[in-house]
């Protein structure tokens, strides 16, 4: 088997859609045991500068709007980030402003928004 170069396999990742590559990054996460997160430096928390500010623990994902997308295609990463159904992604999206998923990490909340963003939707993050 021929060995693919650099440029042929970036060519080709061109040509996926953003919930293909979503998969494709899983499927090698799984076959090489690996995660695709960057890696995080925690820093030690300073004592003298009192307590720290830290944000909320959970958050929700509201979908406010079709945007400039495809309805179609945001039905698609509704279906994909909630693992609902094809006709219960659609009344979620027919029910616009409508909670995608609440009571999720902001780090997650975030992740889905943009996958969300990239099919074409207007998003929240409360």
């Amino acid at each position: 088997m021929a060995k693919l170069t650099k440029e042929e396999i970036i060519a080709s990742l061109k040509e996926y859609t953003v919930l293909e590559l979503n998969d494709l990054v899983k499927a090698v996460e799984e076959e090489f045991g690996v995660t695709a997160a960057a890696p995080v430096a925690a820093a030690a928390p300073a004592e003298e500068e009192g307590p720290v500010a830290k944000g909320p623990t959970e958050v929700s994902l509201i979908l406010k709007g079709l945007g400039t997308g495809s309805k179609v295609a945001i039905i698609k990463a509704v279906q994909a980030i909630t693992g609902l159904g094809l006709m219960d992604a659609k009344k979620l999206v027919d029910g616009i402003p409508a909670p995608v998923k609440e009571h999720i990490s902001p780090v997650e909340a975030e992740e889905h928004k943009k996958a969300l963003v990239a099919a074409g939707a207007e998003v929240e993050i409360k």
